[in-house]
C-alpha cells in the first residue's frame, strides 16, 4: 500500500511539474493533502440486520431477468459490482426497505445488461468528447472526483450516443474514486461559446439522463455546482425540477463561490474562482484518462479475486485502503473465514460413530457354549 501511495504521489508531482511548464493536459491523480472524505456513519443494529437480509437475498439469485434476450445467472463482473457499499446505497435510496432495494438492484442489473454499459468502448465514445465537453479533473474538499460538463462545447447532434457518453464518463469517474469516497462532484459550466449560444439540453434528453442517474446510480451525487446560468437555462431548470427528487435538489448549488467546495488549486480556471490552468487536448487527455481508469479498475479486480471473489466485498478493500476483505485473510485462494464455515458445516453433517457395545461378564456367562466338534 505504501509503495502504491508513493508511486501515485510521484505521478501527481510529475503532472504538477507539467502544469508549471504550461497548462495541464492530463487528469490529476489524487486530492490535495487536506481534502478528505467524511467518515462514514456506523450502521445501527437495525440497519446491519437489513443489510444482512439483503445480502442473503442477493446471494440467492439464480438469474437476472430480461425481456431482450439478456437473461442469465450473475456474471463475475456483476458480482464484482455488487459490493457492500453498493447494496447499502440501494438500501438508503429505498429508505431501508429490503424488498424495494432488491427490486431496484435487479432493475439496474437488467438495465446495465440491456443498455450495454460494459460494452461501451473508448473508441465509440471518443468522438463525443473531442471538444472536451466532459472533463474529469481534480477533487473537491471531500475528495470527490470533479466531473465537468461544458454544454457550450457541444459538438454533436442529439443522439443515443450523447447519453451513452455521460454513462461512460460516470463509470470512469467511479473507477478512480479514492478510498472512503463513493460520490462525485458534478460541475456544470453553462458558459456559451462562439459556436453555441444556447447551452440548455433538450427536455427529453435531460429527463432520460435524470432517470438513469437517479434510478441506476443512486446515492452517487455528492454535489452539483452550476455556474454561468443564463435566463434560458434558469427556465430549463424550472421545467425539470419536478423530475428531480428532493434529496438531489438539496445538493444543487447555483452561481455560488465554488471555492468553498473545491480547492482553487484543483478547480479549473474556467470555472468560478478556479486557479488550475488546464487545456483540453483530446489526443493527450483521452488516452491518459482511459489508461488511468483501466489501471485502477484492474487493480480493484485483482484485489477482488485475491479476496475470494466475494459478493458484498468492501470498496475500501478493493481500493487498497484495507488489508483484508469482508471475509478476512485468504489462504490458498480461499478466505479463512469461508474455509472455517465450510469445515464447520462438514463437521455438522458427519454422522456420529456408535460407541462399541460392551458385554457384561454376567451376560457373557449366559451365552450358549459352543458344541464340540464331532469326532472323526
Amino acid at each position: 500500500m505504501a509503495t502504491a501511495a508513493v508511486a501515485q504521489a510521484s505521478t501527481v508531482d510529475s503532472a504538477l511539474q507539467e502544469k508549471a511548464a504550461g497548462p495541464l493536459k492530463i487528469p490529476l491523480l489524487a486530492p490535495t493533502s487536506t481534502s478528505r472524505p467524511k467518515e462514514r456513519a456506523a450502521l445501527t443494529p437495525e440497519q446491519q440486520q437489513k443489510y444482512d437480509v439483503l445480502l442473503e437475498q442477493v446471494k440467492a439469485w439464480t438469474e437476472i431477468p430480461s425481456t431482450k434476450g439478456k437473461a442469465g445467472p450473475l456474471t463475475d463482473s456483476e458480482r464484482f459490482w455488487l459490493t457492500k457499499e453498493c447494496l447499502l446505497r440501494y438500501l438508503r435510496a429505498t429508505k431501508w426497505v429490503e424488498k424495494d432495494a432488491e427490486k431496484r438492484l435487479l432493475e439496474t442489473l437488467t438495465w446495465r445488461r440491456e443498455y450495454g454499459v460494459e460494452d461501451l468502448t473508448a473508441d465509440h465514445i471518443s468522438p463525443e468528447n473531442e471538444t472536451g465537453k466532459q472533463v474529469t479533473l481534480g477533487y473537491d474538499k471531500e475528495a470527490r472526483v470533479c466531473h465537468y460538463l461544458n454544454p457550450g462545447r457541444q459538438n454533436t447532434d442529439a443522439s443515443p450516443r450523447q447519453v451513452q457518453h455521460l454513462v461512460y464518463m460516470v463509470e470512469r469517474v467511479i473507477d478512480i474514486m479514492p478510498p472512503g469516497q463513493e460520490t462525485l462532484a458534478l460541475l456544470i459550466n453553462f458558459k456559451s461559446s462562439k459556436s453555441r449560444s444556447n447551452t440548455a439540453p433538450g427536455i427529453g434528453l435531460a429527463r432520460e439522463v435524470l432517470h438513469i442517474l437517479q434510478h441506476h446510480y443512486p446515492e452517487r451525487l455528492g454535489k452539483a455546482l452550476i455556474v454561468n446560468m443564463p435566463w434560458i437555462v434558469t427556465g430549463f431548470f424550472k421545467l425539470i425540477t419536478p423530475f428531480i427528487d428532493p434529496l438531489t435538489r438539496e445538493k444543487l448549488k447555483f452561481n455560488e463561490d465554488m471555492s468553498q467546495y473545491v480547492p482553487t488549486e484543483q478547480m479549473w480556471s474556467e470555472f468560478s474562482s478556479g486557479k488550475l490552468e488546464f487545456e483540453y487536448d483530446h489526443a493527450t487527455y483521452w488516452p491518459a484518462l482511459i489508461s488511468l481508469c483501466r489501471e485502477r479498475r484492474e487493480a480493484r479486480w485483482k484485489r477482488w479475486v485475491a479476496g475470494g471473489q466475494q459478493l458484498g466485498e468492501s470498496e475500501d478493500y478493493l481500493a487498497g485502503a484495507a488489508d483484508v476483505g469482508v471475509e478476512g485473510p485468504v489462504s490458498n485462494g480461499v478466505p479463512d473465514k469461508v474455509e472455517k464455515k465450510v469445515e464447520e458445516k462438514v463437521e455438522e453433517k458427519k454422522e456420529p460413530v456408535p460407541a462399541p457395545v460392551e458385554i457384561a461378564p454376567a451376560a457373557a456367562a449366559e451365552q450358549p457354549k459352543a458344541e464340540p466338534a464331532p469326532a472323526a
